[in-house]
């Protein structure tokens, strides 16, 4: 059996607010799979494990730009929050965007290798990134970026530069901002419920049917109350079925707000920076006892 260490337990806590000792036992029992003892705390502890499910380590930049009737929303990350708001960074980022924008590279590749000269660096993307790198004293990357082209009207909304949104629609300008702001904020995973990832729906169905299991109820009923969870759950991370965050009655839907606008979402991105990248985290305490071991030795 893995042993449980303290750094495990911090970092099960930071992503779901359960107490010490809960993350601790979950830990055990999942044999120190965080991904298993996340769903195990979710299933004990409801959805206020999933709270903090997603804090965000990893550093960097979203930046969006819109180039004649083309977008594209970008992620570049960084090593350390200190570098993501260099001068020289920011502006490297946001020149990948228009460049994104204008220039439709296929891939993060095809990206790098496309004309660019910044702080006498050149003369293509990946010649600036490693000078800069060079020059700022840390690691950066390209991580990923969508760009869009269809036709149709886009609008973008960034809060800070940790969190990017691009929405392509057709109708009210102030509407489709009201949605990107929106979107930032309530994070859905899929415009509508039938577009939600199927890893997704099955990982909530799995859970759902753990909790619903230790009711002791019929298995009547727990299919049931499987299928409700499910259900609600859909509608909790599908972008038109969410109430609208300005909705003045509380009530109002994404979906109701837009038919009274006269408007509709084709899609949308949205990037938060490092989500699903795992960042080290060190065991200080570890280290240190190794250190003193050592030096034990050599003495």
């Amino acid at each position: 059996m893995a042993a449980i260490t303290a750094s495990m337990v911090a970092e099960l806590r930071a992503r779901t607010d359960a107490p010490m000792m809960e993350c601790k036992k979950a830990l055990t029992e999942a044999e120190g799979d965080l991904g298993r003892a996340e769903e195990i705390l979710r299933v004990k502890l409801g959805n206020k494990a999933g709270k903090a499910a997603s804090r965000i380590t990893a550093e960097g930049v979203v930046a969006a730009a819109v180039v004649g009737g083309a977008g594209a929303v970008i992620e570049v990350n960084c090593e350390t929050d200190f570098v993501s708001k260099n001068d020289a960074f920011l502006a490297f980022v946001n020149a990948l965007a228009g460049l994104v924008a204008e220039k439709n590279p296929a891939d993060v590749d095809a990206l790098s290798a496309l004309p660019l000269s910044q702080e006498g660096f050149g003369p293509t993307v990946e010649d600036v990134r490693k000078g800069l790198i060079g020059k700022i004293g840390e690691n950066m990357t390209i991580r990923r970026f969508k760009r869009y082209a269809s036709g149709a009207k886009l609008t973008s909304y960034l809060h800070g530069t940790r969190i990017g949104v691009m929405v392509e629609f057709d109708g009210d300008e102030v509407a489709a901002k009201d949605v990107a702001m929106h979107v930032a904020a309530m994070k859905p995973a899929a415009l509508s419920s039938a577009e939600v990832p199927a890893e997704l729906v099955e990982k909530e169905r799995k859970i759902a049917t753990e909790k619903a299991a230790e009711s002791g109820k019929p298995a009547e009923i727990v299919t049931k109350m499987v299928e409700g969870s499910v259900q609600k759950f859909l509608k909790e991370v599908s972008l038109l079925d969410q109430v609208f965050v300005k909705a003045a009655d509380g009530k109002q839907t994404v979906a109701q707000m837009l038919k009274e606008k006269n408007t509709t979402v084709k899609s949308f991105t949205l990037y938060v920076v490092g989500e699903g990248i795992e960042k080290k985290v060190d065991d200080f305490a570890a280290e240190v006892a190794a250190q003193v071991a050592a030096a034990s030795k050599g003495q």
